[in-house]
């Protein structure tokens, strides 16, 4: 049903554009790659025939596929993020492996990147499908330019086949999701739905609609100089202290050290000199409580750091990031059915995880849009070893497809 052919040249077209985004950024989007590849969006939709195409100053590419029916059917938004983590490059050198043999990939340009169905068991299940990984040294950049590949598709396809009965829908291309911010500056007037589905899932067939709460913590230290030839009782070290704080994290709380439902703390940057120092961390829970008790327990260890070195001048401040959509959508869970029945249509078994992350679904579900999130087929995410297969990023388009028919017969 999808052409999967021009989903893969989109693919390989999408990823290589530097799209990594910067959380110290203060523009929107974060960085300038980013526009380079909404534009190409905006240029493509024109192409496609879309309607009411346009790049907002924010970096939000929006555009309709027209209604095909006549019945009062919710509108419904797709979403996907055009940005990549922060931590790689992600100008990626695409390499298509066809009908994969199921043995070790080694990849070119850092052999000590390799892929094996023994370290990535999702592998197995991917052998004899067509595997496109990065060359080594760049993110893949599927999270989520698979997303962006399954929705284009899945509207090509709709514009392509009118006979095909379904509401009106709206695109919705955003930047600097993978730094919380991808849906801050979007105004859901603009956006115009009444429910919405982001393509940013792993496995086939899942559909998610549960996900970490989330905030991130700044600590900030101001010490006192001084030359240390003559520090004696003078200084103090703001690394030092820094360094303490850190040590002092419970290490069971650590993403390395966490899985399932556990929340955690997890210092992401440090950095700074003797006289001041920084450290960020992000703080993670599915329930609101858990995250409550993780503030509490860094706003303690930050105490009893001024208790030791009071001359110091230390703060901790915390911003929110987003919250579980669970807390929304389980009032109301004719989205997620609806997704499923569209998953069986595309011959899968749905199944559904607490998220151990977060998506642009929590920020649009906590205003008022419903948003579960359904999977695109990526793997090994936020790192050189990412892989998605073609062939789920098809049937993530045709998830879609039948999504739109799902809502259109349920009126």
């Amino acid at each position: 049903m999808i052409d999967s052919p021009d989903l893969l040249e989109r693919f390989l077209r999408y990823v290589q554009i530097d799209t990594r985004s910067d959380p110290h950024s203060t523009s929107t989007p974060s960085t300038p790659g980013q526009w380079d590849l909404l534009r190409l969006l905006e240029r493509e939709l024109e192409e496609l025939g879309a309607a009411d195409v346009r790049l907002t100053p924010q970096g939000y590419v929006l555009a309709t596929l027209p209604a095909t029916s006549t019945k009062p059917v919710p509108k419904l938004a797709w979403c996907a993020h055009v940005d990549t983590a922060p931590n790689l490059p992600s100008a990626a050198k695409p390499i298509v492996h066809r009908a994969y043999d199921g043995r070790e990939i080694v990849l070119p340009d850092d052999p000590t990147q390799r892929l094996s169905p023994e370290s990535m068991p999702h592998l197995r299940e991917a052998i004899g499908q067509d595997i496109i990984t990065a060359s080594g040294k760049t993110l893949l950049g599927a999270d989520d330019k698979a997303g962006v590949s399954a929705v284009m598709s899945a509207a090509r396809h709709l514009l392509r086949h009118p006979e095909i009965k379904h509401g009106v829908i709206r695109l919705c291309f955003n930047p600097d999701e993978e730094i919380a911010a991808g849906m801050h500056a979007l105004n859901l007037d603009d956006l115009a739905a009444d429910v919405g589905y982001t393509l940013d899932g792993e496995l086939p067939g899942g559909i998610d609609y549960e996900t970490f709460s989330a905030d991130a913590a700044l600590l900030e230290i101001t010490g006192i100089a001084a030359h240390p030839g003559w520090a004696k009782d003078v200084l103090v070290n703001a690394l030092r202290l820094a360094g303490r704080f850190l040590d002092a994290l419970p290490r069971e709380q650590s993403p390395e050290r966490t899985s399932d439902r556990d929340g955690f703390i997890h210092p992401v940057e440090c950095k700074g000199s003797a006289e001041h120092a920084t450290v960020r961390l992000i703080i993670r829970d599915f329930e609101l409580e858990g995250l409550a008790q993780k503030r509490a327990l860094l706003e303690r260890l930050a105490a009893e750091l001024r208790a030791t070195e009071p001359k110091a001048t230390i703060t901790l401040a915390f911003k929110e990031q987003y919250r579980n959509m669970r807390y929304w959508l389980e009032k109301d869970m004719r989205p997620v059915e609806f997704g499923r029945e569209a998953l069986r249509r595309a011959g899968f078994t749905p199944h559904s995880t607490a998220m151990r992350g977060g998506t642009d679904g929590s920020n649009l579900t906590a205003r008022g849009l419903p948003t579960p999130n359904i999977f695109c087929g990526m793997h090994a995410v936020h790192s050189e070893r990412e892989w998605v297969s073609l062939q789920d990023m098809t049937k993530a388009a045709e998830t879609l497809v039948h999504l739109a028919q799902v809502w259109e017969e349920s009126v």
